[in-house]
């Protein structure tokens, strides 16, 4: 049976940052990663961005190279899956009916694509754009000549994805079940600008848009029919509609949670020695007035990463790290820092028209988050006013001519 100190399961962004940050914090115990994919932890974001626009080969978004796993005394165990966990014993089996023994835990699993539950959704040719072996197929069909796509969702990885395919001069059509895209994540002047952003790009750009199911010739897709009966032609088909946090056999093993796994502020879950970081992982978030929420980013994963790591050395220090995230699309930069969900007003701040401006949204008259398109400077100097839940005139706020900094 293999064994090892602390075992990681999840060989993505979290995964590596906990590796990383235990040998920082001084861990001298044995550190095996057992990540599901065949490669060495890579950046997720780029999938949907500069590697699936060929400005990235893959040696470029590897997170370390091999020596540096090598020279850290971290075992890479790859293309291998959990599927069961044994809280008791401490004991992981294997998909391929291998056991490994562990100290401590850190479960990084992530999670998977979200599905179509439709009749077509297993044809080839319909896509996720979760790992690089979703992405190199896809990329297969660019290659092949496909010249017409269909996605469906209108949350980043589909925008992204949109953008990225116009610029092989492919025809997309994009569509959101809800009356406007980033509906969830962000308010109605940045949904506006994003979707007039894609038409003015030749996106066929539709929301309120039920899809009924995907047609095929039989093992390929051919297109997408929606409810109305109306049929989208399409050589390629990407689903971007969420994920599924993977914390399957933590649950089955006794582990609090449902919609991911319940994790403590020092990422503890319920069992013994077994910690949870990441998309998977659920935890009450100061920026989202402490409701239980999963956080899907590099930012989230790599702090809690540092968060457990610290824990297991003796050294625990509560998570607190303010969210940000990013999103290319076209030549736009969006940067957004804090958490909008349940803003009751927002400001804008800059004219839209300029492809140059920020949303500020306020709860109870207090910044709670900023998005920003191509405003770095609001972005870095606005980070402050989330952090501090500043209260500020709405008018003031708005005044692009003074600087954020000097409202603090």
């Amino acid at each position: 049976m293999d064994k090892a100190d602390v075992v990681i399961v999840g060989a993505g962004h979290g995964g590596a940052q906990a590796a990383i940050a235990l040998r920082q914090n001084g861990f001298e115990g044995s550190i095996l990663v057992l990540g599901r994919e065949p490669e060495l932890p890579y950046e997720r974001p780029p999938l949907s961005k500069e590697y699936l626009a060929r400005d990235k080969t893959f040696d470029r978004i590897l997170i370390r190279p091999a020596q540096f796993w090598e020279d850290k005394k971290v075992t890479m165990a790859l293309g291998r899956e959990v599927t069961k966990v044994d809280a008791v014993a401490k004991v992981l089996t294997l998909a391929d009916g291998s056991s490994v023994e562990y100290g401590s835990l850190i479960w990084a699993a992530g999670g998977d694509p979200r599905r179509l539950s439709c009749a077509g959704a297993d044809l080839a040719g319909v896509h996720a754009v979760r790992t690089r072996a979703d992405v190199d197929t896809l990329m297969g069909q660019l290659d092949a000549g496909a010249k017409t796509a269909v996605v469906i969702g209108g949350g980043y990885i589909g925008l992204e994805a949109a953008a990225v395919l116009t610029k092989f001069g492919v025809h997309v059509t994009l569509l959101e079940a809800l009356p406007r895209v980033l509906a969830r994540v962000a308010g109605e002047a940045l949904s506006t600008f994003y979707q007039d952003e894609h038409r003015a790009h030749g996106v066929d750009l539709r929301t309120e848009v039920a899809v009924d199911c995907i047609e095929g010739d039989g093992a390929q897709v051919t297109g997408v029919k929606l409810a109305d009966g109306s049929v989208l032609p399409a050589e390629i088909v990407i689903v971007g509609i969420g994920i599924i946090p993977s914390v399957g056999p933590l649950l089955s093993a006794g582990a609090a949670g449902g919609n991911g796994v319940d994790i403590d502020e020092y990422c503890r879950t319920s069992l013994p020695d077994v910690y949870a970081i990441g998309d998977c992982a659920a935890h009450a978030n100061d920026f989202a007035d402490g409701a239980v929420i999963r956080l899907e980013s590099v930012q989230n994963a790599n702090d809690q990463g540092t968060t457990a790591a610290k824990a297991i050395c003796g050294n625990p220090v509560p998570y607190k790290a303010t969210p940000w995230f990013w999103s290319n699309q076209y030549d736009l930069r969006l940067q957004t820092v804090g958490l909008s969900t349940g803003h009751d007003a927002t400001v804008l701040r800059g004219d839209p028209a300029t492809r140059s401006f920020s949303v500020i949204y306020l709860k109870g008259g207090k910044v709670i988050a900023l998005d920003c398109v191509n405003m770095v400077k609001d972005y870095v100097q606005g980070k402050k006013l989330v952090e501090t839940r500043a209260a500020i005139a709405p008018e003031k706020l708005a005044d692009a001519a003074v600087p954020l900094k000097e409202l603090v």
